[in-house]
């Protein structure tokens, strides 16, 4: 059996080294090191690949849920909800800018922001919505735009760990994640569905003067060299990343598919077990690319299971185990723990499971049975 891993980088780039090293090749040849041609090849790539107007590619994926709240205005003092149940740079980025973060529940069977969180946590200073498509599960994008319209909010869609997954809307209109919200964030971190083989993001908009902003923010404000119209950021995609993602992007649904027939088999596997509760898959659509496979241990056992598969030589992980409003740095008098039962609960029960492209049949069995027979 190969070596388990978490993410298995090597084995994808054995298949597409030769696109990869002629990407990076041609940078080190033309000294196009920044802004240069494969930024902008890349980037009409994935325009095309998301049916988005404009994508406007940075340094990561935190920058570009920052620059995206900064080319909408949001002011200090203005408040933006988000779940507390996702990784910090959410909700990092809003205390980074001086706007309050509201943190609110998630729902238990999606594990994405709830919707009656977000009905309950709305004011009169309450200017945007960040729903996390977390673990690469599309959120309820109908019920959150409703709710936006209706109270005037802007959504800003947090599509780390989603890219290419589609939403398919109550009309039965199909869009890719991240194209539904006023603009969305992703990162190309090199354990994404989509990573380069450093840092990199992007941010997408449907909104033409949206994106005339979010271009000039991303470059220290200029629109016109030298010329600092807006108090920008230095926050761009490298040409060797660009690279390695043009490489990349045209085996991005192929990618999410193995992932997907991975988490099948996970979950049928370990569904017999009434102590684990195991993600569900749907037949008939893409709406979940499985950036991690998560499931729940309902019988106190999970961080015993945790070590024994380390013991074991399988890697796995906890996200997360701690809530965003228990952590220091986010710690709040507004925040009681009777708010959120569902987040607290899931801290104690996640545990995620190796998930990659390159997961094999024989690994799946050696991972599923040792759970399995911990648990028995």
């Amino acid at each position: 059996m190969k070596k388990l891993q978490m993410v298995d980088l090597k084995s994808q780039y054995e298949k597409i080294k030769e696109e990869v090293n002629a990407s990076i090749q041609d940078v080190l040849e033309n000294n196009t090191y920044i802004n240069g041609p494969l930024v902008h090849q890349f980037q009409a790539d994935l325009e095309k690949y998301l049916g988005a107007k404009h994508v406007i590619p940075c340094a990561n994926g935190t920058d570009a849920l920052q620059i995206a709240m900064m080319g909408l205005g949001l002011q200090p003092g203005d408040e933006v909800i988000t779940a507390d149940f996702t990784f910090a740079a959410t909700v990092e980025v809003i205390a980074l800018l001086q706007l309050t973060p509201v943190l609110v529940d998630v729902d238990m069977n999606n594990m994405n922001i709830s919707l009656e969180g977000i009905r309950k946590a709305i004011t009169p200073k309450t200017k945007a919505i960040v729903p996390v498509h977390l673990f690469g599960r599309a959120a309820n994008m109908d019920a959150i735009m409703e709710i936006a319209n209706e109270h005037n909010l802007y959504v800003i869609e947090d599509n780390a760990q989603a890219i290419g997954a589609d939403y398919t809307n109550k009309d039965g209109v199909k869009k890719k994640v991240g194209t539904i919200g006023h603009v969305a964030a992703t990162s190309f971190f090199p354990s994404k569905n989509l990573g380069c083989y450093g840092d990199g993001g992007a941010i997408y908009t449907n909104d033409d003067d949206l994106a005339h902003i979010i271009r000039g923010i991303v470059n220290h404000g200029m629109y016109e060299r030298y010329h600092h119209d807006v108090v920008g950021v230095n926050s761009r995609l490298d040409s060797i990343q660009a690279g390695v993602l043009k490489a990349k992007l045209p085996h991005l649904d192929t990618y999410n598919r193995a992932r997907q027939d991975a988490a099948r088999k996970y979950s049928l596997a370990l569904g017999v077990n009434p102590n684990i509760v195991a993600p569900t898959i749907c037949e008939s659509c893409d709406c979940h690319v499985f950036h991690q496979y998560v499931i729940r241990i309902t019988n106190g056992k999970r961080d015993a299971l945790l070590a024994h598969l380390q013991e074991k030589g399988i890697p796995c992980a906890i996200y997360y185990p701690i809530p965003l409003h228990s952590q220091k740095a986010y710690a709040d008098v507004r925040y009681k723990e009777e708010d959120f039962p569902v987040t607290n609960q899931l801290c104690k029960e996640v545990i995620a499971l190796p998930m990659h492209t390159e997961l094999d049949d024989e690994q799946i069995k050696f991972i599923t049975d040792t759970v399995l027979e911990y648990l028995k």
